[in-house]
């Protein structure tokens, strides 16, 4: 797995890559709301920086025989938390979780590994997650700040 230096730009990117990663496939609606939180201007990177991170991270994935999305997104992952190391900021960690959130609900379903991956990262960082809340109409977990109730069922 490739290093960036400490609160880099780039280092942010690929945790905001994974959570793109962390349900199986990225879709266009994660991108659009990530364009609509300003995602580029936010980390400091162009859209054409952003997503060199984001291939970077897959050759990686695919590179390595000891990373999979599987165990990487483990909370007892070591890459994982190398890769959340690479946040020394404060404020850089709540802004890189925030997006990590507009990402995991832009397609209105929380799916078991962005819930892993941002749990996570709030852990390593000591932030809330906001995480911990489940539905009990389908048992997903969904973020607190979701109002009304879980976005799949209105």
């Amino acid at each position: 797995m490739r290093t960036y230096s400490i609160n880099s730009p780039q280092a942010a990117a690929r945790l905001v890559a994974l959570s793109l990663l962390a349900d199986g496939h990225v879709g266009r609606d994660e991108f659009v709301a990530l364009e609509q939180a300003r995602l580029t201007e936010r980390l400091g990177l162009s859209a054409e920086q952003f997503h060199a991170v984001m291939q970077g991270l897959c050759e990686d994935l695919m590179s390595a025989s000891h990373l999979n999305w599987g165990n990487l997104c483990q909370p007892d992952s070591d890459v994982l938390r190398q890769l959340a190391g690479e946040l020394t900021d404060p404020l850089k960690r709540a802004d890189v979780l925030e997006l990590c959130r507009i990402a995991a609900q832009a397609d209105r379903h929380i799916a078991e590994g962005e819930f892993l991956l941002l749990n996570s990262l709030a852990n390593a960082w000591r932030l809330p997650s906001g995480w911990d809340v489940i539905c009990r109409q389908c048992g997903s977990h969904q973020a607190r700040a979701v109002a009304g109730g879980h976005p799949a069922h209105g």
